[in-house]
């Protein structure tokens, strides 16, 4: 069965999905994208990622086509009409597309472009969840605005490019000595003295939806957790690394720049808070 895709009110095969070349998300990057995991075939933390999507067309005045709760039930449609049980479903609001390439917002009556898909992707028994996965660290190049979930993704895609080519899975950005996120994800350490810690919410890094529910799950359980900078040389000196994502919930990391983290093997601690995550993605996905 070819994959079924969302293109502005309409569900084609994915082969027939088109926007014009007009489009501003095509031409200036204008535009803000989420993703959602799907697991027994529902939506993880939709709520989240919806009040984020809200939240970060609001700052840059892009008004969504459709509201949060229609944007909904196309994600559960797209679900179903794709038979998807675990994987992602991709959404992405541009500004749309104007009658040529002028930089300032269109005038006139010109309707933001809509546009999901989904992917098929084993989430739960990932083997790198288990064996670990490697990341180097690249300096932190994006603008300032970090916090917005824009499609200008360019840095990410370099950072994340020197990752594959170092046989590494992720990037962690660095700026001014101190880690800010990974190239699409969260960076978390476990401290000697079995603190964890991930840099707090502000332009600087994304607020991720994964990441503000795993933080709520380990306070729950009377898990320590600080919300502050760390440096690479902290997290090379710390018990445990892991980041956080909606492509990966809760993935342990093994080594930082070839070198390891604590013994060089998959911690408990990362471990429980995967486990955790995963009966709470379960239990909560509508």
């Amino acid at each position: 069965m070819e994959p079924i895709a969302y293109v502005n009110g309409a569900f084609v095969p994915l082969s027939e999905a088109k926007v014009s070349i007009l489009d501003r998300g095509f031409l200036f990057a204008d535009g803000i994208y989420e993703v959602a995991a799907v697991l027994d075939g529902k939506l993880v933390d939709s709520a989240s990622h919806l009040a984020r999507l809200e939240r970060s067309v609001g700052e840059i005045g892009l008004a969504l086509p459709e509201s949060l709760a229609r944007i909904e039930e196309l994600q559960k449609e797209l679900v179903a009409r794709n038979q998807l049980d675990q994987g992602m479903v991709y959404l992405q609001v541009t500004r749309g597309a104007d009658k040529g390439r002028d930089f300032p917002f269109p005038k006139g009556d010109v309707r933001p472009t809509l546009v999901m898909f989904v992917t098929a992707k084993t989430i739960v028994d990932a083997p790198s969840a288990k064996a670990g996965i490697a990341v180097i660290t690249v300096p932190d190049i994006r603008w300032e605005r970090r916090d917005i979930k824009s499609v200008a993704l360019l840095a990410q895609v370099l950072a994340k490019q020197a990752a594959a080519a170092a046989g590494a899975s992720e990037a962690w950005m660095v700026e001014d000595g101190h880690v800010t996120e990974g190239g699409s994800s969260t960076a978390f350490i476990l401290t000697r003295d079995d603190v964890i810690v991930t840099r707090p919410n502000s332009n600087a890094i994304l607020p991720g939806c994964t990441r503000k529910a795993v933080v709520k799950l380990a306070e729950e359980r009377q898990l320590k957790v600080e919300e502050r900078l760390f440096t690479v040389a902290e997290a090379l000196a710390a018990k445990e690394a892991f980041i956080t994502s909606a492509s990966s919930f809760v993935q342990p990391v093994v080594s930082i720049d070839g070198k390891p983290v604590g013994d060089g093997k998959v911690g408990p601690v990362a471990t429980r808070l995967r486990e955790i995550y995963v009966d709470f993605a379960r239990a909560t996905a509508v």
